[in-house]
């Protein structure tokens, strides 16, 4: 017969338990709290529990949501639903009771009993943690189940703290804040016999509730699940706290006392009663009677007449019986009658329990020892229970080393030494950080120099913190961070942070008190020492995670602790993958450790191999309006709430984001950013609380996808406070091109009432809202804002949430509020709906979320936030849309001249003796035509920007702001190119007017000759010649035909260009001045130099004398103009009228370019225009001169000469040399033509060239170009390139595209190539022409006749039309009474054909002058690629930096890095030296400039946008992004100030000290070049 082992059976239960609730791999203590963290849809959308496995995790859930409402939440929705209607048989009472449950159902203090074996010791203390919030009993002793032994949990209920006010202190409006296990109160036990039918628990949460509305603090029989059998909690004992709020008509008891409950009856967990007996103040025993196994084990007590109370409950039946075995136990007991409380049946328990709190009361009197949680530690070892506490031993003794060093020193005193790190060397080079910035107190100081001095200050800081030891205690905290036992890690974290707690919370309470009776003084020198005493006084483990950072900040590579060092944003990344949160605006400081931050988070983006999807979420709001408390509600976090210290910054945490929702939320982390409170009205009093709380809100909704703004407060004043600094914020990220979504929580609303008010409300506070955009408007100079839905999209109903107050009742004994935690979770779900990404969208992971966190601290810091592409995610962006609206625009471009090419060749292709009305009408067709094409490639390029904007991987909505100019920029350059290809027509109409003239007369005289060579030929039939006679008979004729023979006349170019001068001034009074110019011939012979009265201001004048910059803007015209003139002399056609136009049109532009800066006049215009068009009609002249040569009847007919010889002689030997005739054919008609045509098309494939070759990055972007230029520069080291750049920037360029061009073509004979492959091209076309022209249209092939040959001509002609043009002359000349057949012609122009090919090839391959090839083609690369990178021109109106911005229609001009100003030719008027000082600088400076603009008047710098509205000059990124001009100016100060008769620059000493190397880092780090 098998004996029944008690312990076995437990334990077995326990066992089968867990199987049931799917919850033994868990056990013992397996389950952690970062499994809680994750957001998952359970964790978003609570649905009904469908399956036992499901309950535990959905009463966590709630649990740490701190629903009120989990224990009884896990019922109801499993039941079979053959159950679910009510059971209606009355007679079948005992259909389901207390023994016999199903098996569907769990009572609540099972599932309890199950988490707290199977949580680790974390998540037992933030279970604990939360159920005491819920106010629901605590496990004090956990049985185990097996073994019989109890556990005492006290860890489990370290964490938990509790404020009360005892009524001594209600007066005083004092309160006490104390770690419960801590406090030493009187402590009562609630147990029962086996028979007793009175619930213990239902009596306890009476006296609990007194005063209040009666809450389940205790599970009971009547309670949601209650009584369900319970399986494993007998032998639970559970502990409650009644806590005073200081009011004594609403308080049960003056001052706090604790109550535990024993699940079961005695008899069965003896070790639990006797342990609560002998730690108890009293104990209270319900009984019904008394069995004789109860009867020894109570008369075996100690103390019984002051400790024990009898709880009877008189029934009917038996009830004398039972009374006998009670009264026996009394009167063996020797209790006196007030110890024998007795229940009857009339009274119901409501009202028994009121005289039970009456018997607790009169008790309490009597007390006089009282025994704290912490205290009974050494009555449950006695009587063999176990300690939860004694497995963090090694963890308490690691953290109270630490607390030990700090010993009888002051808390300030102790950080000054041993977190020095985080003291006064960081606070101040926080603050120089910033004034490096501003430049607030730069005072007198040169901007530069000042700025130099700041910098040696942060480098002798950063040593003094490099040089600092680590201490002890911070390498003790570091080595125990570092433990692979995470469980370790977390205990001995905790242990910190309950050591810390308690040794500042009685000095913070000081400090505080003192504080809030300066605050009623209004004393703000005293409320400022306070506040900082508060912050100094505060220590806890964020001080040491922060030291820790700090020491990473710090470190170098050098140092001896490097490698350990080195893991430290490893350990700290793990410990944010688990929870932890991470500082990332250190508050007391503010400032951000980002190299610290950077590489923690780099270091989490390889430990989740590199899947950081990040959806960032913040909360602002005032101090102490339930902001963390709203975040720990909504995720289950542990942002800490009334920690008693007083931290200030920013704390980030991380979630894990479910698999089941990565794709919906399209994120793999939930970042929650949780700040400091916004400052109250106390602070507000402090000169720097506004500037601070907006750094801090500006900063953390710059960095936010959403933004919860938490209002709690009906001072409308201070709700107005946390607005304005909001809606500031929203702003300046409006201008930053973010729109973070915006949620406004309304707490302490009850939903009820806030239906009836709530349009009213909304109204009021977007009312507010209004308000204060307008007034964030006029601080940010945003006149165009007026509303609040002008920053953000708003919507009233959507955008505001009501959640009713988190207490249910009145604290401290009020539980948390159903309803808050239901409306936080509601408002969860919607949020996350809200933020939800489009699945195809951009998203930020961690490299991109540090660039942009970077970005907008440095924007912080210079509290600059005009768009600035500073920031390098939206200068990359930025960047990007350039790159491909190049490509676009080449496309254009290239689509369009290749037309006009073919145009061109149709235009000189029409009938040479077609009237100039009719070769107009086909100029206009063509014009119609390309007008028509232009405007379709303007709607494809605006569709590819409108499509490029709706691509989700590109950050386009950084650069929204910016899609108008480029849609401008496309319309600009529409019209652009239209002007240049109807000019372009324009002119081919007037080269084809001017060669038919001189065709006309060539083909007159080709007549004559024709006809001479006839007659000649008829002569000479009638007798017989030789050879030799034959020529010189010919000889003689061509002599006669060709003496009177005169070409076209010469026109006077200088009167053309004077007549087009004349009509560009027509409208401008300035006639009587032009008049007595009558030839241009000797203008322009000299320098052209500038005097008094090219302006007309005296303050220009005197800048003028000063500085010469108006000589240099001259000289840069004309050599611009030089330059143009000479392009277009280089090719091979006559002068037009329209040259002089452009001429004209580009000298206007660069006069309003730099009307500005120079305020030039009309006389300075007058004289400039006459001494350009005097230099550029004496090249015209010339031009026209080499084409009428070119084009003379005379020269043109002796090329022919030979030829009509030959035809002659063949003639009169009646021969056919159609093999010459075919050559001939060839070398005089296609080849000049093939030329033209390789020729034209080789332009635009020298641009593709390069586009798509190993160069193509060079001219990607006009921001690249610059970079490649000035780092080419920079590595030449030639004095006169960096000042051909900067004196004539446009010229430097042409010249380095043109060089540059001139040297890749050179590469591996790259020309050539190009030329091969149209020729290869053209001779496709001219052999499929050949063969198609051999046909008749039906098919057939021509008559094998000589009449024929004129029919394939002429074919050949019509296939040919658009790609070459044939000399009508050269055909006729070549065809002269040509004899051969039409086949064997054909054959022979093959033969030819393939010939000239092989010649072409061979001339292509020997030619190297690429100069003059390039300097020749009608489409020059060099133009294409200078319109591609040059932009529109604009230099900064103080440094003269070229802008970089995209298209050429942009309305804001940028660089990216700017000069000293001496580089300028800007000096000092009293000592004349060149200026140091950078733009980037002074606008951010309290300096001043004066110029012509402000007529002399000084201007502040921070203000140049009156004066230059169109220029955004940010600060430099970085203070070494400015280094590659501070180099070059030191390298060259003396060259530079010599040529600009100046004296060299004060430079300062630690300019001197930069290398090309740095100088080469600040150029790549100001363009963003990795």
């Amino acid at each position: 017969m098998s004996t029944r082992d008690p312990e076995s059976e437990e334990h077995a239960a326990l066992l089968n338990f867990l199987v049931k609730l799917g919850l033994k791999n868990f056990y013992p203590n397996k389950l952690n709290q970062q499994s809680l963290f994750e957001i998952n849809k359970n964790s978003i959308e609570e649905k009904a529990v469908l399956s036992l496995e499901e309950i535990p995790w959905c009463f966590l859930r709630k649990l740490f949501k701190m629903n009120a409402e989990c224990r009884s939440s896990i019922q109801s929705s499993i039941r079979p639903e053959g159950n679910i209607e009510e059971n209606n048989d009355l007679f079948d009472e005992d259909l389901y009771t207390a023994d016999d449950s199903r098996d569907d159902e769990v009572n609540p203090l099972d599932l309890i009993v199950a988490l707290f074996h199977c949580a680790d010791s974390i998540l037992q203390q933030e279970m604990a943690l939360k159920m005491s919030m819920c106010q629901f009993s605590l496990p004090l002793l956990l049985h185990r189940g097996h073994m019989s032994q109890c556990t005492l949990m006290l860890w489990a209920l370290r964490d938990i703290i509790k404020e009360w006010c005892p009524h001594d202190m209600s007066e005083s409006r004092g309160f006490v804040e104390d770690n419960i296990v801590q406090a030493n109160i009187p402590f009562f036990s609630f147990v029962r016999l086996k028979n007793s039918s009175l619930s213990k628990s239902q009596v306890l949460n009476h006296i609990l509730s007194s005063g209040q509305q009666n809450c389940n603090i205790f599970i009971h029989r009547d309670a949601e699940g209650g009584a369900v059998k319970r399986e494993i909690a007998d032998g639970l004992v559970e502990v409650s706290w009644y806590l005073p709020s200081g009011g004594e008509k609403l308080d049960s008891f003056p001052e706090p006392t604790a109550f535990a409950n024993l699940r079961g009856d005695i008899s069965e967990s003896l070790t639990q009663f006797n342990f609560l007996f002998q730690v108890s103040t009293a104990t209270f025993v319900f009984l019904d009677s008394v069995e004789e196994s109860e009867h020894k084990i109570l008369s075996s007590l100690q103390d019984v007449k002051s400790k024990l109370f009898l709880v009877v409950n008189r029934k009917g039946g038996n009830a004398r019986e039972e009374m006998m075995s009670v009264k026996r136990l009394v009167n063996e007991l020797g209790l006196p009658k007030n110890r024998v409380k007795g229940k009857g049946q009339r009274l119901n328990v409501a009202g028994f329990s009121k005289k039970l709190c009456e018997v607790i009361k009169a008790s309490l009197l009597d007390v006089k020892d009282t025994m704290s949680i912490v205290d009974m530690v050494g009555k449950a070892v006695e009587l063999g229970l176990s300690v939860d506490e004694s497995k963090t031993e090694a963890q308490r003794k690691a953290a109270e080393e630490i607390m030990d060093d700090i010993g009888e020193r002051s808390i300030p005193d102790y950080k000054k030494t041993n977190l020095s790190l985080q003291g006064a060397n960081w606070k101040r080079l926080s603050k120089l950080e910033k004034e490096e910035c501003r430049l607030k107190k730069s005072g007198d100081s040169c901007p530069e120099v000042y700025k130099c001095q700041q910098q040696e200050e942060k480098r002798q800081i950063r040593q003094k913190q490099q040089n600092c030891d680590v201490s002890k205690g911070m390498k003790s905290f570091i080595k125990c961070l570092s433990t692979s036992d995470k469980e370790e890690r977390d205990v001995f974290l905790k242990w910190m942070k309950l050591k810390f707690n308690t040794h500042s919370r009685v000095e913070l309470s000081v400090l505080r008190h003192k504080f809030k009776e300066q605050c009623k003084k209004k004393d703000v020198k005293l409320i400022a020492e306070l506040d900082q005493a508060l912050v100094d006084s505060s220590l806890g483990t964020e001080h040491y995670m922060r030291e820790m950072g700090l020491i990473y900040e710090f470190s170098t590579s050098s140092s001896t602790t490097a490698d350990e060092i080195s893991q430290l944003p490893g350990l700290a990344a793990e410990m944010l993958l688990d929870g932890y949160p991470l500082e990332l605006l250190y508050g007391d400081a503010s400032n951000v450790p980002e190299r610290w931050v950077t590489d923690v988070l780099m270091e989490l983006h390889k430990k989740v191999g590199h899947r950081s999807r990040l959806l960032v979420l913040t909360v602002l709001g005032v101090q102490s309006s339930g902001k963390s408390m709203l975040l720990n509600t909504m995720f289950g976090v542990q942002f800490p709430v009334s920690s008693g210290r007083c931290t200030r910054g920013a704390f980030m945490l991380f979630l894990k984001v479910g698999e089941d929702l990565k794709s919906e939320l399209n994120c793999d982390f939930i970042v929650l950013i949780d700040t400091e409170g916004l400052k109250s009205p106390d602070l507000a009093q402090l000169e720097d609380s506004y500037e601070h709380d907006n750094q801090l809100a500006t900063f953390v909704i710059g960095l936010s996808d959403a933004t919860i703004i938490n209002i709690a407060m009906e001072n409308s004043t201070e709700m107005k406070d946390v607005l304005q600094i909001a809606v500031h914020a929203f702003l300046r990220m409006k201008a930053i091109g973010k729109k973070p979504v915006c949620h406004f929580v309304h707490q302490n609303v009850s939903s009820v009432s806030a239906h009836a008010k709530t349009m009213t409300q909304k109204k009021h506070l977007l009312d507010i809202l209004n308000e204060m955009t307008q007034i964030a408007a006029e601080m940010e100079k945003k006149s165009s804002i007026k509303e609040f839905t002008d920053v953000l999209d708003y919507d009233m109903d959507k955008n505001n949430w009501n959640i009713p107050g988190l207490w249910h009742g009145t604290p401290p004994m009020a539980p948390v509020n159903t309803g808050y935690s239901e409306a936080v979770a509601h408002f969860k779900e919607n949020l996350l709906q809200t933020v939800k990404k489009d699945p195809g969208s951009e998203v930020s992971q961690i490299p991109e979320f540090l660039e942009w966190m970077k970005s907008l601290w440095q924007a912080v810091k210079y509290e600059n936030f005009i768009f600035s592409f500073r920031n390098t995610l939206v200068a990359h962006a930025y960047d990007n849309l350039c790159k491909e609206f190049n490509q676009w625009e080449w496309e254009f471009r290239k689509e369009i001249l290749t037309w006009q090419t073919q145009a061109e060749v149709e235009i000189l292709n029409a009938d040479n003796e077609a009237e100039v009305k009719t070769l107009e009408r086909l100029v206009g067709e063509k014009k119609s035509e390309v007008s028509d094409k232009i405007t379709n490639q303007q709607t494809t390029m605006t569709g590819k920007i409108s499509d490029y904007y709706k691509m989700k991987d590109k950050r386009v909505h950084l650069i929204e702001k910016y899609k108008v100019d480029f849609l401008n920029s496309v319309k600009g350059l529409a019209d652009e190119i239209k002007h240049s290809v109807w000019a372009k027509l324009d002119c081919i109409l007037q080269l084809k007017l001017s060669l038919q003239k001189a065709q006309d007369i060539q083909r007159d005289y080709r007549g004559v000759i024709e006809q001479k060579v006839m007659k000649l030929l008829g002569d000479c039939n009638a007798s017989t010649l030789t050879e030799e006679e034959l020529k010189q008979e010919f000889e003689k004729m061509w002599t006669e035909a060709t003496v009177d023979l005169s070409g076209l006349k010469e026109r006077d170019i200088a009167a053309c260009v004077l007549k087009q001068l004349r009509k560009d001034f027509c409208n401008r009074n300035v006639n009587e001045a032009l008049k007595k110019v009558t030839d241009l011939k000797e203008m322009g012979t000299g320098q052209f130099k500038t005097r008094h009265d090219h302006v007309d201001t005296y303050w220009q004048k005197l800048k003028n004398w000063i500085w010469g910059d108006l000589q240099g803007f001259a000289d840069s015209i004309i050599d611009s103009c030089k330059r143009f003139v000479r392009d277009k002399v280089k090719t091979d056609g006559d002068y037009q009228d329209s040259f002089t136009k452009d001429l004209l049109e580009q000298i206007d532009k660069s006069l309003k370019q730099g009307y500005d800066h120079h305020k030039t006049n009309t006389q300075f215009e007058i004289d400039l225009k006459l001494h350009i068009c005097g230099i550029a009609s004496r090249e015209f002249v010339e031009m026209h001169k080499r084409f009428l040569s070119d084009n003379n009847p005379h020269t043109q007919l002796e090329k022919y000469k030979t030829q009509y010889l030959s035809d002659f002689l063949d003639l009169y030997k009646k021969q056919d040399h159609c093999q010459r005739r075919a050559k001939d054919f060839v070398q005089s008609c296609f080849k000049p033509a093939v030329k033209q045509f390789i020729s034209g098309s080789l332009g635009v494939n020298i641009v593709d060239d390069i586009l798509t070759g190993s160069h193509s990055a060079e001219y990607s972007s006009r921001t690249f170009f610059q970079y490649n230029i000035q780092k080419e520069l920079l590595q030449q080291g030639d004095f006169k390139s960096f000042f051909n750049y900067i004196d004539n920037y446009e010229i430097y360029v042409k010249d380095w595209i043109f060089e540059h061009i001139r040297e890749k073509m050179s590469v591996d004979k790259t020309l050539c190539k190009l030329k091969n492959n149209n020729l290869e091209v053209i001779d496709k076309k001219i052999s499929e022409a050949i063969d198609r022209a051999a046909k008749e249209e039906d098919g057939a092939p021509l008559p094998d006749n000589k009449e024929s040959i004129t029919k394939l001509i002429s074919n050949m002609r019509k296939h040919l039309i658009k790609d070459i043009s044939v000399s009508v002359e050269a055909e006729e000349t070549t065809l002269f009474l040509i004899q051969s057949s039409c086949h064997s012609f054909i054959s022979c122009l093959k033969i030819s054909m393939k010939e000239m090919k092989e010649q072409l090839e061979e001339e292509f391959s020997n030619f190297d002058d690429i100069t003059e090839t390039l300097n020749k083609l009608p489409i020059k690369p060099q133009d294409q690629l200078f319109k591609r990178v040059f932009g529109c021109g604009r230099q900064c109106p103080f440094c003269k930096a070229p802008c970089e911005a995209g298209g050429k229609e942009h309305k804001m001009h940028h660089a990216a890095i700017h000069r000293p100003q001496g580089l300028g030719r800007v000096k000092n008027v009293s000592s004349e030296k060149l200026f140091i000082s950078l733009c980037t600088t002074d606008v951010h400076s309290d300096r001043s400039f004066r110029n012509t603009d402000t007529k002399g008047e000084l201007h502040p710098y921070k203000d140049y946008n009156k004066y230059y509205p169109d220029w955004i000059i940010p600060p430099d990124s970085t203070i070494e992004a400015s280094d590659y001009w501070k180099y070059v100016l030191v390298q060259y100060n003396d060259r530079f100030a010599k040529i600009y008769e100046a004296k060299p620059a004060d430079v300062p000493e630690a300019w001197r000290r930069l290398t090309k190397e740095q100088a080469l880092k600040g150029l790549s780090d100001a363009f963003n070049i990795k």
